[in-house]
């Protein structure tokens, strides 16, 4: 298989447009959870920020390894980016917003079977821990 060269990590070539896709649908889910916010439209904000970071975790996988498992759980998305690139800070991590990471993966299981309301303040504690999530896994994800 061809390899192109990022930075100083290698993606191949058959995965470089899952991960361009993956990261531009991180980015619009993420300007669409805001736009959701400012609306008070907390339910759909709140599973607009659980696709954004499902999606930077999908991508973090892609660049630390051949793929991705296809799963829903940002717990076990997180876990096997920290198992793979062996960065045991990420498990600090994931205990540190457990609570966070759990309702993002109740916010996807609510918004397709069961009517759920957010307030404003879950939604911003929801968004603190995506931010911060992506923030710290930004070295990791994409080279920089």
């Amino acid at each position: 298989m061809i390899k192109l060269k990022l930075s100083e990590d290698t993606i191949l070539v058959s995965h470089l447009e899952e991960y361009n896709r993956l990261m531009e649908r991180s980015r619009r889910f993420m300007e669409t959870a805001e736009v959701q916010i400012e609306k008070g439209f907390f339910d759909l904000a709140a599973f607009s920020l659980e696709q954004s970071l499902q999606s930077y975790l999908k991508v973090c996988l892609l660049r630390v390894g051949p793929d991705y498992p296809r799963t829903h759980s940002l717990c076990r998305l997180l876990s096997l980016i920290a198992e793979i690139s062996g960065e045991v800070s990420l498990i600090e991590l994931t205990r540190k917003f457990s609570l966070e990471l759990g309702a993002l993966e109740d916010a996807y299981i609510t918004s397709r079977y069961i009517a759920r309301d957010y307030d404003a303040a879950e939604v911003e504690r929801l968004k603190i821990a995506v931010t911060e999530i992506t923030r710290v896994l930004k070295p990791i994800c994409e080279g920089g």
